[in-house]
């Protein structure tokens, strides 16, 4: 059985393995930093036109979808405050715009970006995403075919991705400006409040 090696070899052997262990424990740090920058640059450079376009789908799909509910129509919204008579007060809103039908909204309303393509106006070559299949007894005029695009990277997946990361990040906005009435909620959604679209935001301007 050999003996061990002197105290002063041991040092040098110890000194050896961490001089090998330094070039692959920077290489990690610096795989980490990296993804970590990656990953910061990818969120700060969201494609501002296909963002604007899911935001502005996103809020006319949900007026279209409350304005075609019966205004007549009411729920129960219950409360933990007490009548005088110690009943629980108990009150009803209009189902349009109360948050449980808003809710429910929300979990499809992404599926209508498939009823949206990339539209590339024939004049000023600006991009935009538009709707291109007509609503359910709605006519209209919708602009040519042969200036959409249907396939591709820029296919309707990528307006149902920015959607439904909208509806994600800004689910209880949304829902709190249909529940209180707000009149311009597409300004208030994509401008004031995401700030996904810049400039003029009219309600009225096309899709």
């Amino acid at each position: 059985m050999s003996a061990p090696p002197p105290a002063a070899d041991r040092g040098t052997q110890s000194e050896l393995h961490e001089t090998d262990m330094a070039p692959w424990a920077s290489h990690v740090i610096l795989v980490v930093v990296a993804a970590a920058v990656l990953i910061k640059t990818a969120e700060g450079k969201k494609d501002q036109m296909l963002y604007c376009s899911a935001c502005r789908a996103l809020a006319d799909e949900l007026n279209y979808s409350v304005s075609q509910v019966d205004p007549k129509k009411t729920i129960h919204v219950g409360s933990f405050r007490l009548n005088p008579d110690g009943s629980l007060e108990d009150k009803k809103v209009p189902l349009a715009r109360s948050e449980t039908h808003l809710t429910e909204l929300l979990e499809n309303v992404c599926d209508s970006m498939n009823d949206y393509a990339l539209y590339i106006d024939p004049d000023t070559k600006e991009k935009s995403y538009k709707r291109f299949a007509p609503r359910e007894g709605e006519g209209g005029n919708f602009p040519d075919f042969k200036h959409f695009q249907f396939d591709g990277p820029d296919g309707s997946e990528s307006l149902k991705f920015a959607c439904e990361n909208i509806v994600e990040e800004y689910e209880d906005n949304i829902i709190s400006l249909f529940v209180q009435g707000v009149g311009d909620v597409l300004d208030m959604l994509c401008g004031k409040i995401s700030g996904h679209c810049k400039g003029s935001l009219s309600p009225h301007s096309e899709l």
